[in-house]
């Protein structure tokens, strides 16, 4: 068995018992790393039975350390940092994170043709099908929420009425073609929230470790593009 198959069994392996599933799910879905006691406390179980699975996922390649004061103190006095937990942003295995790249290539093929019929450039045929793919998404399902969880992007609260994206479904080929995948990644998350009808905006807001859209609410929209638009002076 070589080394990416070995990967691929120890992930599935390490997700096969419900509890740790549970506590891989806590970690992903949160928006920053995760300690012992959280875990714990979200997982409902005993702090070492978290501390147990974290660690197997750890192993297994899932879960990735940091060591961080949660107190933002430094120097003497300051405590020990505390161990935490992140998603992994290697793809271990084809559906952890999740991916759909099946998507992708249905949309770059349709694109294709569009920029071949209409004469446009590839990135302008992209945003367009993504766009219309995005709405025949968003008319058929009840939230922008569940038509984002659906597509793979793993949608959490940014605490500011609007959704960060904890992961992109086409995170291969986001690496080796980035301005093309944003695009298009921004282009179906707004035709998702136009089937739904859905008014906040999506922006292009590149991070580590999410997608490189999110979703703000208007009025955090809005003072966003006025600072670009109006920068203040030094």
């Amino acid at each position: 068995m070589n080394v990416i198959a070995d990967n691929r069994a120890a992930a599935l392996a390490a997700l096969a018992d419900p509890v740790r599933r549970r506590i891989y799910d806590v970690v992903v879905h949160s928006a920053d790393a995760v300690g012992r006691d959280a875990a714990a406390a979200a997982a409902a179980v005993p702090r070492s039975t978290a501390a147990f699975h974290l660690d197997r996922l750890v192993d297994a390649g899932l879960l990735e350390v940091e060591y961080r004061r949660l107190s933002g103190r430094t120097g003497p006095g300051a405590g020990r940092p505390a161990k935490l937990y992140h998603a992994t942003v290697s793809e271990v295995i084809g559906s952890f994170p999740e991916r759909h790249y099946e998507i992708a290539g249905e949309l770059l093929a349709s694109a294709a043709e569009r920029a071949d019929r209409d004469g446009t450039s590839m990135s302008a045929a992209v945003a367009t099908e993504a766009r219309e793919l995005g709405e025949s998404i968003g008319r058929e399902s009840p939230s922008v929420e569940e038509a984002l969880t659906a597509c793979g992007y793993e949608p959490r609260s940014n605490g500011c009425g609007g959704v960060m994206l904890g992961n992109c479904p086409f995170h291969a080929l986001a690496t080796r073609h980035t301005e093309l995948v944003c695009t298009a990644n921004l282009a179906l998350v707004r035709g998702m929230m136009a089937g739904v009808g859905d008014s906040r905006a999506p922006q292009l807001i590149p991070r580590d470790g999410h997608c490189c859209v999110e979703i703000r609410a208007q009025d955090a929209a809005s003072g966003d593009t006025a600072e670009r638009e109006h920068p203040t002076s030094a």
